[in-house]
């Protein structure tokens, strides 16, 4: 080792080397001048020996001893220089003289003679043979222990490139060094890197990054046609259009200078230069060395402090890393073991090139992390800032430049700072805007959200950080920061008052891209990867596929977490979902409902129709509701996908969140146990809809509960719970029927008919029965849900109920008071409902509503069908409630019209009406009311004495409730209204129902001037002839008297009036004066009333006989006038016979 212990004194002061020798590249005899500048520093064997010199060299900046040899400080060409710009401690030191020339100010120059005496000071050291002894005795152990350093020829320059190579691995102090300062000085000058001239000397000619002769630029000017190429290169990333290529070797040679100056900032000259001062203003306290300075800066890049020239360099750099992970030193290193274990370069499928990209090395590992397997955290947190940095600067993604330039210049030019302007491009890929991107920019677009995964830690995106940050402290303080159900919180608190419009814009412009990739939600992907690829045959988490659309998996995943029968057969354990699986999958979907955005597949099949449709329907949840509305206007396509998610909804009410939210209140007071059962199956869409009227129900819940019940008129497939009770039974027995109305009709009359033939057994099964009960009580409450009804009514109800509410039945209500101004067609099917109604109580909402307290009193034994039955038996009961009484009158006054809407009265008279009232049915229509007709008829037969005994029971309840109530007679009413305003307002204004309208009219007779009234009194005296109970006002006189003299006597077919009578006759007999006055009255009035209505043939004298008060007396002296006549006859026969026979004799 002698020949190296000789004072080499320049060896010493300058460890510079180039990474191989470049006698071969400059060919030094060349034209392009002297080799050596005016006296140069010359190497020459006979230099004094230095003691120590491999250990001077490796003390690179150290400074050194005091010897005796050539130094810079002492040569003319630099001497003013070194005055002006170098302390004078540093002159004896030709290393430290040489740093402090290279790294002046930028805007100060050395005279060309020191730059040139500068440059061939370093490019002749670089071809001596000699310099790499100094590296082989400074590193030898080092050598030794890179196998790849050791193999490398010597003499040529290859060694000190290896350990260039190699440097983040030495661990010698002496070694680490000496390679630092040499890398420093060789970095200043492209032409001094190994074999980087040679490569691209065609590139910096064509396009004219500088000239390669020797000291034509200064060293500043060096650093910048390295930037020169660098820009070069990612521009022809980021264009279709290359006009000068750059040759792959160049290429990496381009990025290989860039990994080799990952490490120290001072080695991007060009950087280096831009940011010195921006260095000291944000990172002055950061020491240099892996790739720590880089960071620092790229942390700062958006400061307002940040200069321009600084950003710039730093933005290509960024870019650098982009293409080649490997120019990040700290990422390359934090990483390095990872990638090899999780086999991030193994893809044989893919390009070489590709495997360095940044976004490839972040899909793999990011796949490693989702698939739970260790990447150590340096690595994540390294991977963390990187995607952080892809989501701030959309320029550092190619694709995005090359492919949305259109767009961004059109409109998002301006806003690249903090990820806005990749807000804006996501703005337009969810269609926010009046113009959209097209297909190439929303992949690149999808790709980059992929690559910086940001709904794995929110953080990534600065945007959406900044704008949520206030939501994020009040709404999720409970969630660990970073945690991925940050993002799942702000969700949940979408278009609540605790979100900020600026959080809500940044949150739903995410998560349109994360709903189009199931993978990008990780909690997701963690619980469902397994299901997912055996269910729906997915890839990897880094892989895809061009044949599944955006949003295929998730649509594959919900179906098999919703779907429990088909057909009524069992679906097979394994094709469902795991149960933490489908947690996620109803989460997902719960938050996606929000916008029909965030659906791709229901996105992209109603585009149309959503533009045709609902282009004004633009508020929270609008649009979805608007498309169920036209449901049978949408194309097939897109009818299909609402159908299928309405129906979801129907089993799962909780995926409507708004409806939800607003119908908080409700859930909390009356249906918090079904709300917290994991899976609703629609009990708690029932249970809404039965608390719907309830003192918590808002307007908001209100709306959204019948809106939903208005959509499941449309296919009986959106009632859960009725699908899956009906669903045979409707194969069966409704086929090709969809629309839930008419299933509801073809089911009900199915079973109304059974009931009524006394079928042996139902043909529609018992849970099916049950629950289209459920769905006929919903029905009853709204008119819209009854569509048969609302179509024909619609007109009506803006003319004769114009601020009636919908809901409760009020509308029903009010077009039944209604029902004589009704068109005919809705007069024709509001009679269908009360047939229906009379012969089924509970259908009739209004009436089960209002006399829920009372049903529950009185008629809680009773038989559902014998409500009302039970109720009018009861309604005068002193505890009955007021409001009731009402209703129940209400009723009444209805049956009354017609004998078809009293089931019992029909039952009872279906015999009797077509023998007596034949002609009256004959002149009737099917769908309208007979006004009582039929009902008058039978109280005239009544009164004869002529009906079956079970119709007679009927009419007299009939006769003696109208009797108390005159508006329960039809025709009295419609006959007799002006007589009772004119002649008994008093007794009408009362309303106290105990027959005193009719006591008046009867009192006023005489003064009745319309014959019709007149009519109609008269058969009301005549009626109560037949039964005294007919006659409230004479059974009330006379209560004490038929208790004392004819309790014995059978009520009915004028009994009783018979034997009051007789008392009345019988002086012995003494009534009390009140019973006494009234019954005189009667007598009177029967007696105006035979003469006014003198019996118009045989029968009606009969039955006037066999009614009167002195029957017994008419029988007698009818009888004993038929003897008389018969002697007569008898005597004038035997006398006419005497005269004959004498006749004959003769």
């Amino acid at each position: 080792m002698a020949v190296y212990r000789r004072p080499q004194l320049l060896l010493l002061l300058l460890p510079c080397v180039c990474l191989c020798g470049f006698g071969s590249v400059f060919g030094l005899k060349a034209a392009s001048g002297p080799a050596e500048p005016p006296n140069p520093p010359v190497l020459r064997a006979a230099d004094p020996p230095v003691k120590d010199a491999p250990a001077a060299a490796a003390a690179g900046a150290s400074q050194p001893r005091r010897a005796t040899g050539w130094k810079l400080s002492e040569e003319e060409a630099c001497r003013e220089d070194l005055t002006r710009f170098c302390p004078k401690h540093t002159w004896t030191n030709n290393l430290a003289v040489l740093e402090c020339l290279q790294d002046r100010r930028e805007e100060t120059d050395i005279s060309p003679d020191c730059n040139h005496l500068l440059w061939s000071y370093k490019f002749n050291l670089t071809t001596d043979p000699k310099f790499e002894s100094v590296a082989t005795e400074v590193c030898k152990s080092t050598i030794a222990e890179i196998k790849e350093c050791n193999e490398e020829e010597r003499g040529r320059g290859y060694l000190v490139s290896c350990l260039v190579d190699h440097r983040g691995n030495i661990s010698e102090y002496q070694c680490n060094q000496y390679i630092t300062k040499m890398t420093s000085i060789i970095f200043s000058d492209y032409r001094l890197i190994c074999g980087f001239l040679d490569k691209c000397k065609e590139d910096i000619n064509s396009l004219h990054c500088g000239s390669i002769n020797v000291g034509h630029k200064d060293v500043h000017s060096q650093g910048e046609v390295i930037a020169c190429l660098e820009k070069a290169l990612v521009r022809e990333a980021e264009q279709q259009d290359h006009a000068h290529p750059i040759k792959e070797e160049c290429q990496k040679a381009i990025l290989r200078v860039a990994e080799l100056s990952s490490d120290d900032f001072h080695l991007d000259r060009h950087l280096y230069f831009s940011c010195r001062d921006d260095r000291e203003r944000f990172c002055q306290n950061i020491q240099a060395g892996e790739g720590k300075v880089y960071k620092c800066l790229f942390n700062h890049k958006f400061e307002e402090a940040m200069s321009e020239k600084c950003r710039d360099a730093l933005t290509t750099r960024q870019k650098l890393i982009s293409q080649d992970y490997r120019v990040s030193y700290s990422l390359a290193k934090a990483c390095k073991l990872d990638l090899r274990k999780q086999r991030c370069s193994l893809d044989t499928n893919l390009p070489r090139a590709r495997e360095a990209r940044l976004s490839y090395l972040l899909l793999c590992l990011e796949a490693a992390v989702h698939r739970g397997r260790p990447v150590s955290g340096e690595c994540q947190g390294e991977m963390l800032d990187y995607r952080r940095m892809l989501m701030e600067d959309f320029s550092l993604s190619p694709e995005i430049v090359l492919h949305c330039r259109t767009e961004i210049e059109a409109h998002c030019s301006g806003l690249h700072r903090k990820g806005r302007t990749l807000h804006c491009l996501m703005r337009m890929g969810r269609g926010d805007r009046s113009t959209t991107v097209d297909s190439v920019c929303q992949s690149a677009l999808q790709t980059l959200i992929q690559s910086a995964d940001p709904g794995a830690d929110y953080r990534i995106d600065r945007a959406l950080n900044e704008a949520c940050e206030s939501v994020i402290q009040t709404a999720c303080k409970h969630i660990r920061t970073g945690d991925p159900m940050i993002l799942s919180c702000l969700m949940e608190h979408l278009y609540t008052e605790k979100m900020v419009e600026d959080c809500e814009h940044r949150l739903l412009e995410l998560q349109y891209f994360i709903s189009r990739d199931w993978k990008l939600d990780p909690i997701l992907y963690k619980k469902c990867q397994g299901d997912a690829a055996r269910l729906c045959h997915t890839h990897g988490w880094n892989e895809t596929s061009e044949l599944m659309p955006p949003g295929a998996v998730f649509s594959c995943l919900y179906r098999h977490a919703y779907r429990t029968e088909e057909q009524g057969r069992r679906v097979n354990p394994a094709e469902s979902l795991s149960r933490d699986c489908k947690v996620e999958v109803q989460r997902i979907l719960h938050q996606r409902a929000l916008d029909v955005k965030l659906d791709p597949e229901l996105q992209k099949r109603c585009m149309t129709d959503l533009g045709k449709w609902c282009s004004e329907k633009t508020d929270t949840g609008q649009e979805l509701e608007c498309l169920q509305d036209h449901l049978e206007d949408l194309v097939s396509a897109c009818r299909d996908v609402v159908g299928n998610l309405t129906e979801l909804e129907s089993e799962d009410i909780q995926i409507d969140a708004l409806l939800i939210r607003a119908c908080e209140p409700v859930i909390q007071a009356h249906c918090h146990d079904v709300a917290d059962n994991q899976i609703d199956t629609g009990d708690l869409m029932e249970c809404l809809v039965q608390n719907k009227h309830q003192k918590e129900m808002n307007d908001k819940c209100s709306v959204g509960v019948t809106h939903f019940q208005l959509v499941q008129m449309k296919d009986f497939r959106f009632s859960y719970k009725f699908k899956m009770s009906c669903k045979e039974d409707v194969l069966r027995l409704c086929p090709n029927i969809k629309k839930k109305v008419d299933v509801v009709i073809c089911l009900s009359t199915t079973v109304r008919n059974d009931t009524l033939q006394d079928a042996r057994e139902q043909r529609v099964s018992l849970k099916c029965r049950k629950q289209l009960r459920v769905e006929e009580l919903e029905m009853s409450e709204d008119i819209r849900l009854e569509p048969e009804l609302y179509d024909p009514c619609k007109s009506d109800i803006s003319r004769l109920c114009p601020n009636v509410n919908f809901g409760n039945a009020q509308m029903i209500e009010c077009l039944k008071e209604q029902k004589k101004q009704l068109s005919q067609r809705c007069h024709q099917r509001i009679f269908r409902l009360q047939e229906v109604e009379m012969s089924d109580p509970e259908l009739d909402y209004q009436l089960m509503r209002v006399c829920k307290q009372m049903i529950k009193r009185f008629c809680t034994e009773a038989d559902a069908r014998n409500v009302l039955q039970c109720l009018k038996q009861n309604k005068n009961s002193e505890l009955m409630d007021p409001k009731c009484k009402q209703m129940i009158t209400k009723r009444q006054i209805t049956q009354n019209t017609d004998y078809r809407l009293n089931p019992v009265l029909r039952k009872a008279c279906r015999a009797d009406i077509p023998k007596f009232c034949q002609s009256i049915l004959n002149k009737a229509s099917e769908d309208s009311e007979l006004e009582g007709q039929v009902i008058a008829c039978l109280k005239l037969k009544y009164a004869d004495q002529r009906l079956s005994p079970d119709c007679e029971d009927q009419i007299r309840v009939i006769l003696q409730e109208s009797a108390l109530d005159y508006r329960l007679d039809p025709q009295l009413q419609m006959h007799c209204s002006d007589e009772i305003s004119r002649l008994c307002v008093e007794e009408a204004a009362a309303q106290e129902q105990t027959g005193q309208v009719e006591e008046c009219l009867k009192v006023n007779l005489l003064k009745i001037k319309q014959e019709a009234c007149k009519k109609e009194v008269l058969n009301m005296l005549k009626e109560s002839k037949a039964d005294i109970f007919v006659d409230p006002v004479l059974h009330t006189a006379c209560a004490l008297d038929l208790k004392h003299h004819c309790a014995a006597i059978t009520p009915g077919r004028g009994r009783q009036m018979s034997c009051l009578m007789e008392a009345l006759q019988d002086k012995r007999v003494r009534l009390q004066p009140e019973c006494k006055k009234r019954l005189q009255d009667r007598i009177d009035m029967w007696s105006y009333a035979a003469k006014v209505a003198p019996a118009e043939g045989f029968s009606d004298l009969a039955v006037q006989v066999m009614t009167s008060p002195s029957k017994n007396y008419i029988l007698f002296m009818i009888a004993l006038s038929v003897c008389v006549l018969f002697l007569v006859g008898l005597l004038c026969g035997r006398i006419t016979k005497r005269v004959t026979r004498e006749l004959k004799d003769r």
